[in-house]
């Protein structure tokens, strides 16, 4: 695991991402004219762009400058609203051309030569029934074909969406406009566009994510739909790569039995924050409809029933402070429950009237705790290389082995 210098502090390659990802990076045009034809480094946050540094970590590379004109228009911000929370939306992180080659910089100095993985038509292409790549899966790192909404999340649809989610803040403005939610996606869609990941692009793990749901029923046809599509044309090696299923936490725990029959190898009720008054505004739908009790109970029956580690739940990092963090992650995982940890970006939308990310001690933290988490209850996450935003899998490749 490389080690850099930034503010004369030493940090290593988890810890950078942790900052690259939670304050984004600006992109000069340059690295955009000489990459972008060969490699996925497009303009559209759409398609979530990452690099790797030279050690391997991926990381999200949210360009700023395209990043916030496109939110804005999507979420229909108005100027002053933005210039609101501009002071905290600066970054000293930059890519720029050194020797030709592709480098992530830090108020000007040099960091570490970077590569971007190698593009693919994915972006482009249409499945048969019609329905565009783009806007329904996205590519992480060189593993991962994910699908972070295939479902309409009903939390948001009520009025009560995740404060962090951009998914939900569409959502909610759809209601509020009486306008039409969308359909969850075709599961031949589904199977097709993880299909094409596998053969064209190399990935050979999914990630399946959609809204909440107020029982958990309504996604349940939907999911099982999904399952059988993949398991009928992909062939997954488990060896290799997984299937990650995240869900509303069912009041029936045969729907959890179906989707591990069906193929998902680990299934997440994520939690997202632990404080539960910091919950109660950051994730009001969670705490009032499917409870936390409901959450903490199907867990730890997958971990009972499936085995530690194949029941997971996502906090999301630098939302609440470490001291109710640690409680929660250390719950977990007393229980045979993975805690899996995504990097809060605050340029999504603010979280409690803030856009502003935690310094690298919070971060350093978090890590020291995981590694430690996972190493005295041998709790192992999902085979990768890595994702965008989650760090479990650096934590694991990089402090753990």
């Amino acid at each position: 695991m490389n080690t850099y210098k930034i503010d004369n502090e030493i940090i290593n390659s988890i810890e950078l991402k942790c900052l690259a990802v939670s304050r984004g990076i600006k992109v000069s045009n340059s690295i955009y004219r000489k990459f972008s034809n060969e490699y996925r480094v497009d303009v559209s946050p759409l398609a979530c762009n990452c690099f790797m540094l030279s050690d391997g970590t991926v990381i999200q590379l949210t360009d700023m400058s395209f990043h916030l004109k496109y939110l804005g228009g999507m979420l229909s911000w108005d100027n002053i609203k933005l210039l609101k929370y501009a002071s905290e939306l600066g970054t000293f992180f930059s890519l720029e051309l050194i020797d030709d080659k592709p480098a992530i910089m830090y108020k000007g100095n040099f960091l570490d030569f970077i590569t971007f993985p190698v593009k693919t038509d994915f972006y482009r292409k249409k499945t048969p029934l019609g329905t565009s790549f783009i806007g329904n899966a996205v590519l992480q790192g060189t593993d991962w074909v994910s699908f972070q909404c295939l479902w309409p999340c009903e939390y948001a649809a009520c009025g009560k969406p995740c404060e962090f989610c951009f998914s939900g803040a569409d959502f909610e403005k759809r209601a509020q406009s009486s306008k039409p939610m969308p359909n969850p996606l075709k599961a031949e869609d589904v199977a097709y566009i993880v299909n094409y990941a596998f053969k064209h692009v190399g990935c050979n793990s999914i990630q399946i994510t959609g809204g909440s749901t107020f029982s958990g029923t309504s996604e349940y046809k939907s999911i099982c739909s999904y399952l059988l599509a993949i398991s009928e044309t992909t062939d997954i090696d488990k060896s290799a790569g997984s299937l990650l299923l995240y869900i509303t936490p069912p009041a029936d725990t045969k729907m959890v039995d179906e989707y591990f029959s069906l193929g998902a190898d680990r299934i997440a009720c994520s939690l997202e924050v632990w404080d539960e008054k910091l919950a109660e505004y950051i994730t009001p739908g969670k705490i009032e409809y499917t409870t936390r009790e409901r959450h903490l109970k199907i867990l730890k029956y997958i971990a009972g029933k499936y085995g530690s580690s194949n029941a997971f739940s996502n906090f999301i990092i630098g939302l609440e402070s470490f001291e109710t963090l640690r409680e929660g992650a250390k719950y977990l995982a007393q229980n045979g429950i993975l805690p899996t940890a995504s990097v809060w970006m605050p340029m999504g939308k603010p979280v409690r009237g803030s856009m502003k990310a935690p310094d690298t001690d919070y971060y350093r933290r978090v890590i020291d705790l995981y590694a430690e988490l996972y190493t005295k209850y041998n709790l192992v996450p999902a085979k990768s290389k890595g994702l965008n935003v989650c760090i479990e899998q650096d934590i694991w490749n990089n402090l753990c082995t």
